[in-house]
């Protein structure tokens, strides 16, 4: 079964605990001090901890912020006595997922040790979908933990980073928003020889021509209106690293071209000025664009085109690969749980189905965003289709029966912006309407609260946010 590691300086209890865990088939090693916990669980593994909160020396505060420093991933439960509750709360703002109030039936400790059982499964398999390593360099990891899934589009595409990362050639990402992009961009850059140089990332549809310009190139001190220092561009920030340009199909046709020189020449010369600076940088651009079709419009170069494209890299959007939402959903849980809500530990197989029938158009940046609301309201310890967003649940909206529901065809910035007015919404109505307490809830800022609440219509414009 499991490797549970008890931690008690009252011999009684610290025994009785032995012997529930080990009649329940695990394997128990038991100490009596905190230092000692600390020891054997360097000497590990264990999947669970089991700590005393009242201890001589090292109480079991100590011990679990110890224990979490030593390993994010470790999972704690403290045991408290009933009037000491406030204390095993400050435990769990440390790290521990959940306590225990003494006196205890085995069953109740039984129960606990469950539920922190599947949360600690949770997080291997987790670490185990997103651990993609070297079979020769076991240390350096292929994958950022974001990109989750054994799928055969997802697989494809790992074996296509191995080969790519390890040369130094320009690399293009297409995919749909949302799928991926900027991840498998550090991906490369994380596994190439240029690990150790910066990795620069520039969005390039934020901006506009003429700050994308001096972006990107740097300009000397009064080039234009506002330059009042000399600034670096991004290819000198980048120099010896990579430089990653989101969203390339943006850039217009007077950037292309001293785009094109850079890529060719590796010099460039800042805006305003007549030095000509060399720079090594591997650039790594994306685009959710067809960019064949915007060279044929005349919207795009063609020379730019081919320099950009000498090794495509396609992210499948999530609708292909439908097998990896599961596990891309416990990621999610297991990843944004500790801050928004650390009681939940699992998803129910109810909410999966629901999930798995929604088309996802904005991909996993979507599933990311539903699975974080989902948490903000779920009250017990299990994710079920009520905490969903209703368009997912199948269920009428809870706070406005006027509220627009998402549909597949619909442009992703709108499908995002239902969501977030429901998720305010709804945040704003469990709170009771207390703005500082709807901000907490949602883990924002107050004043960035009274923007959306402005831009919702759920006050007067010009409202000023409260004191405190």
């Amino acid at each position: 079964m499991a490797r549970i590691l008890v931690i008690d300086d009252h011999d009684t209890l610290r025994e009785g605990m032995t012997v529930t865990l080990t009649r329940s088939g695990h394997t128990v090693s038991a100490v009596k001090s905190g230092a000692d916990g600390l020891a054997a669980y360097k000497k590990g593994p264990f999947d669970l901890v089991v700590t005393d909160l009242k201890m001589d020396g090292m109480d079991g505060i100590a011990v679990t912020r110890a224990l979490k420093q030593a390993d994010p991933g470790a999972v704690v439960m403290v045991v408290t006595a009933f009037g000491t509750i406030e204390t095993a709360v400050q435990a769990m703002q440390e790290g521990a997922y959940d306590f225990i109030t003494k006196p205890f039936p085995p069953e109740v400790l039984r129960a606990k040790v469950d539920k922190g059982l599947e949360l600690s499964a949770t997080r291997r398999q987790v670490e185990r979908l997103t651990a993609r390593t070297d079979a020769h360099d076991a240390d350096a990891a292929l994958t950022h933990r974001d990109l989750v899934g054994d799928s055969e589009p997802m697989q494809r595409l790992l074996a296509q980073v191995r080969k790519v990362a390890a040369s130094d050639a320009t690399v293009l990402v297409r995919g749909e928003s949302g799928t991926g992009k900027e991840l498998v961009a550090r991906m490369i850059h994380q596994r190439s020889p240029r690990k150790d140089g910066p990795f620069v990332v520039v969005h390039c549809a934020a901006l506009a021509e003429t700050l994308l310009e001096s972006e990107l190139f740097g300009h000397e001190r009064g080039a234009f209106t506002g330059a009042v220092k000399r600034k670096l561009g991004r290819f000198e920030l980048a120099d010896g690293g990579t430089l990653f340009l989101d969203e390339i199909g943006e850039i217009p046709a007077s950037v292309q071209t001293k785009l094109l020189r850079v890529l060719q020449e590796k010099e460039l010369q800042r805006v305003g000025g007549e030095e000509t600076l060399k720079v090594d940088v591997r650039v790594v651009s994306a685009t959710h664009r067809d960019l064949q079709a915007e060279v044929k419009a005349g919207r795009f170069r063609e020379d730019l085109y081919y320099r950009l494209h000498i090794v495509p890299l396609t992210l499948p959007p999530l609708r292909e690969r439908p097998e990896d939402l599961p596990a891309l959903a416990r990621h999610f849980v297991a990843k944004h749980a500790p801050r928004v809500n650390r009681r939940v530990t699992g998803i129910d197989d109810a909410t999966l189905h629901a999930l798995t029938r929604h088309a996802w158009p904005g991909n996993v940046r979507e599933l990311e965003n539903v699975m974080e609301q989902a948490l903000v309201f779920a009250e017990g310890d299990t994710l079920t289709p009520q905490d969903l967003p209703s368009h997912l649940a199948g269920q009428t909206p809870r706070v406005d029966a006027g509220l627009p529901v998402p549909q597949g065809d619909r442009p992703l910035p709108d499908i995002l912006e239902d969501l977030e007015r429901q998720l305010i919404a709804r945040a704003y109505e469990k709170a009771g309407g207390v703005k500082t307490e709807t901000a907490r809830l949602l883990g924002i800022k107050t004043s960035a609260l009274y923007y959306k609440l402005e831009k919702y219509g759920f006050l007067p414009r010009g409202e000023r946010p409260e004191e405190g």
